[in-house]
C-alpha cells in the first residue's frame, strides 16, 4: 500500500477514536441547567422547564413559583408539548435524537420513536392525534401518530428550529435557522414555512435579505398573525463600523398567516442601542402585549400590539409614521419604528432565551444563570418580580464562562451584536459572506465554523491570523469594536476548544452507509488527502486550487478541516458553492481541487456521501 495511504488510513483511525471520545463528552447531564425551553399549562398553574444540559424537566408551581419536582430524562432535552393534563411529549437528544413521553404526576419517562437527528420543536395536533417534530439537520418536519408510529416526513428549509399550530388546526408555522443556497448573489435569508395539516402542503416565505438566526414563532389567539424572532444581518456592507445597526440588527417579522404573506419586519433595536439576539416570543392572552426575549441584552421587550399593527397599517397605506418610514419597504430599516411603543425590560441574569406569558405574568430562562425571571405586566411599566434558582449556585468553569461571553452583547460596542450573531448554534456558521476588512475590502468571505479552529491553525480563510487565539482578539477589537479584559478572549477560547462534533446525519446508525464506505476508497485515491489528511482532514497548508476570482486570483487559501462539513453549507471561501458536489464537479477546474474529471457519477455520488458523513 503506497505511504501516502497507510497515512491516511492511520488518520482516519485516530478521528474515528476522536469522534467517539467526542459523542462521550457531550453526554450526560452536567452541573449547569441551561434552560432554554419553556412551556406552561393549559390551566396556568405548572411551569416546565427544559433544563437543556441538567438532562431534567424541572416542575414549578406559577403561584407559588417554587419547584414541585424535577424529572430526569434519558437525554438532554430540547423541547417540550403538551400531551393532555398529565402528559408531556419531549424531545431530547443530538445525533440519535428520541422523543420522550412524561408522566409528570408519576415521573414515568418512555421513549416512542428514536433516530432522528437533534430533533426540536415538538407540536401536538389532538384533532388529528398527530406529533410534529422537526428534524433538525435532515430539515423536515416528521409527522407521527400519538405512539410514535412515523406517518409521513415534509421536507422543509435548512435547519428547522420552532414551530407552532394555529389555534384552528389548520397549519403549522415553522422558523428555520439558516439561510440555504450560495452566499455570492444579491438575496440570501432564512425562510418561514407554512404547512397545511390536512394535505401536507407546504408554502415557503421569504424574510427580507440576510434574515438569519431565527429562534422562536408564536401565534396570536385568532390564529391572524405570527411572528418570528432573527436577526437581520447588513451582510453586503463592509465591516467598517457598528452604529446604526450597520453590521447586524435585531428584528421580529409579522407574518399573515390566512394570506400567506409577509407583513412586514420590525427592527427591535434603538437608534444608539442594539437589542441583539432575540430569541422567545409570545403573546399575552389578550393579545394586547407582544413579548420578545433578548438572548445577547439580558432583557424582554414589551410591544404594544395594538400600536405596532396600526402602525403597520399606516405604513402600508403609504402614510408617514416616522422620519424613515412612509413606505412598507423603509420599515425594515427604521430604528425608530418602535419608538413610543415598546418597553425594554432589564430581567438580570444572563442568556435570556425562551419566554411564556400565563396571566399578567412573563417567565424568561436565563440560560447562562440557571433561573427564570418573572415579569408583572399588569401595570403602565412592566416590571421584574422575582427570579428562581433552579439548582445550587455552581462556579462557573472558564468553557461556560467563555460561552457566556460568546453568546453576550454586552461585550460588543452599543451591544448590537454577539459573537453568535454570526456563529449561531454552537459556533458554527450563519452560511453568509462577510467583508471583514482582516483582507481588505471589497472580498468577502463567507463565515467558517469555529469547530476545530483552535486545533487547525491558521485563521481565516487567507490565513491571515496565525492561529484562533489571535483571531478572537482581533474579533472583539474590529467585529465588536470594544477594548476588553484579557481574561474575556481567554474563555472564549476555552469555550471553542471545548466544542467537539456532532455525527453525520448521513450516518446510518452511526456508521458509514455502503456508498460512503466506497467514496472513503475514492477520497484517497482522488487525491482528496493530499490536502485533508490526519484527524481533523487538515494538514494545515494552503494552496492555490484555482478559486481565487478577480484580484485573488491565484491566491493560496487555508485547506480548512472536513470534520462535520455536512453542517457548514455553502462552501467555498466565497460561499459560490452550494453543495459539495459543486465543489467537487462545477468548481474543480482542471482537476487543481482534486482529480475528479473522470470519476463517473456513481464514484462522484460516492465521494460526496463519504465527505458528508464526516
Amino acid at each position: 500500500m503506497p505511504k501516502l495511504l497507510v497515512v491516511f488510513w492511520l488518520g482516519l483511525l485516530v478521528w474515528e477514536s476522536h469522534f467517539g471520545r467526542a459523542r462521550t463528552a457531550d453526554a450526560g447531564a452536567s452541573e449547569f441547567k441551561s434552560p432554554m425551553h419553556l412551556l406552561v399549562s393549559e390551566d396556568q398553574q405548572t411551569l416546565f422547564v427544559c433544563e437543556t444540559t441538567g438532562q431534567a424537566l424541572a416542575v414549578i408551581d406559577t403561584e407559588s413559583r417554587g419547584l414541585r419536582k424535577r424529572i430526569r430524562l434519558p437525554e438532554n432535552p430540547t423541547g417540550a408539548a403538551i400531551l393532555d393534563s398529565n402528559r408531556l411529549l419531549v424531545t431530547a437528544g443530538a445525533a440519535d435524537g428520541v422523543v420522550l413521553e412524561v408522566d409528570v404526576e408519576s415521573s414515568k419517562v418512555s421513549s416512542i420513536q428514536h433516530g432522528l437527528h437533534a430533533p426540536v420543536a415538538p407540536v401536538v395536533d389532538a384533532k388529528r392525534k398527530r406529533i410534529y417534530v422537526a428534524d433538525r439537520y435532515r430539515s423536515s418536519i416528521v409527522v407521527m401518530g400519538l405512539d410514535g408510529r412515523v406517518i409521513e416526513r415534509v421536507a422543509v428549509s435548512r435547519e428547522p428550529c420552532a414551530a407552532v399550530m394555529t389555534p384552528d388546526g389548520r397549519a403549522l408555522v415553522v422558523a428555520h435557522e439558516l439561510p440555504d443556497g450560495t452566499a455570492d448573489g444579491q438575496y440570501l435569508a432564512a425562510k418561514v414555512v407554512l404547512i397545511d395539516l390536512d394535505s401536507l402542503h407546504t408554502v415557503t416565505l421569504e424574510l427580507p435579505n440576510g434574515s438569519n438566526s431565527l429562534r422562536d414563532v408564536c401565534v396570536d389567539a385568532d390564529g391572524r398573525f405570527a411572528y418570528v424572532t432573527h436577526v437581520l444581518a447588513r451582510y453586503r456592507l463592509p465591516t467598517t463600523q457598528l452604529e446604526r445597526g450597520w453590521m447586524n440588527t435585531n428584528a421580529v417579522t409579522v407574518i399573515d398567516v390566512p394570506e400567506q404573506r409577509v407583513v412586514n419586519t420590525v427592527l427591535l433595536d434603538e437608534i444608539d442601542r442594539g437589542a441583539a439576539n432575540p430569541w422567545g416570543v409570545a403573546v399575552d392572552g389578550g393579545g394586547s402585549r407582544l413579548c420578545v426575549a433578548h438572548a445577547g441584552t439580558q432583557e424582554i421587550s414589551v410591544i404594544d400590539r395594538a400600536d405596532l399593527h396600526h402602525r403597520l397599517n399606516e405604513v402600508a397605506a403609504g402614510r408617514k409614521v416616522t422620519e424613515v418610514s412612509n413606505q412598507a419597504k423603509n420599515v425594515p430599516n427604521d430604528l425608530a419604528f418602535l419608538a413610543g411603543g415598546r418597553q425594554r425590560i432589564d430581567v438580570k441574569g444572563n442568556g435570556a432565551r425562551s419566554l411564556v406569558i400565563f396571566g399578567d405574568t412573563v417567565a424568561v430562562a436565563m440560560f447562562f444563570t440557571d433561573e427564570i425571571a418573572f415579569v408583572d405586566l399588569s401595570g403602565t411599566n412592566p416590571k421584574q418580580v422575582g427570579r428562581l434558582k433552579l439548582g445550587d449556585d455552581v462556579e462557573m468553569t472558564p468553557q461556560r464562562r467563555g460561552e457566556m461571553f460568546f453568546h453576550d452583547a454586552s461585550l460588543c460596542f452599543q451591544t448590537w451584536q454577539s459573537c453568535s450573531s454570526c456563529h449561531p448554534s454552537d459556533g458554527r456558521v450563519d452560511g453568509l459572506n462577510w467583508d471583514l476588512l482582516n483582507d481588505g475590502i471589497g472580498n468577502p468571505k463567507n463565515t467558517k465554523s469555529l469547530l476545530l479552529s483552535h486545533q487547525t491553525p491558521p485563521a481565516m480563510a487567507l490565513g491571515v491570523r496565525a492561529n484562533a487565539e489571535a483571531a478572537v482578539r482581533a474579533g472583539i477589537r474590529h467585529i465588536q469594536f470594544a477594548v476588553r479584559p484579557e481574561a474575556d478572549a481567554s474563555a472564549i477560547d476555552q469555550y471553542l476548544k471545548s466544542l467537539r462534533p456532532m455525527p453525520s446525519p448521513h450516518r446510518i446508525d452511526g456508521q458509514l452507509s455502503e456508498a460512503a464506505q466506497r467514496g472513503r476508497e475514492v477520497f484517497a485515491t482522488s487525491g482528496c488527502i493530499h490536502c485533508h489528511a490526519g484527524p481533523n482532514f487538515t494538514e494545515g497548508n494552503a494552496y492555490d486550487v484555482g478559486t481565487g476570482l478577480n484580484r485573488e486570483r491565484g491566491k493560496r487559501f487555508d485547506t480548512p478541516s472536513l470534520v462535520e462539513v455536512w453542517r457548514t453549507a455553502p462552501y467555498l471561501h466565497d460561499g459560490r458553492a452550494a453543495t459539495i458536489e459543486d465543489v467537487l464537479v462545477k468548481f474543480n477546474e482542471n482537476d487543481r481541487h482534486g482529480r475528479t474529471s473522470e470519476l463517473s457519477d456513481e464514484q462522484v455520488n460516492d465521494l460526496v456521501a463519504y465527505v458528508l458523513s464526516l
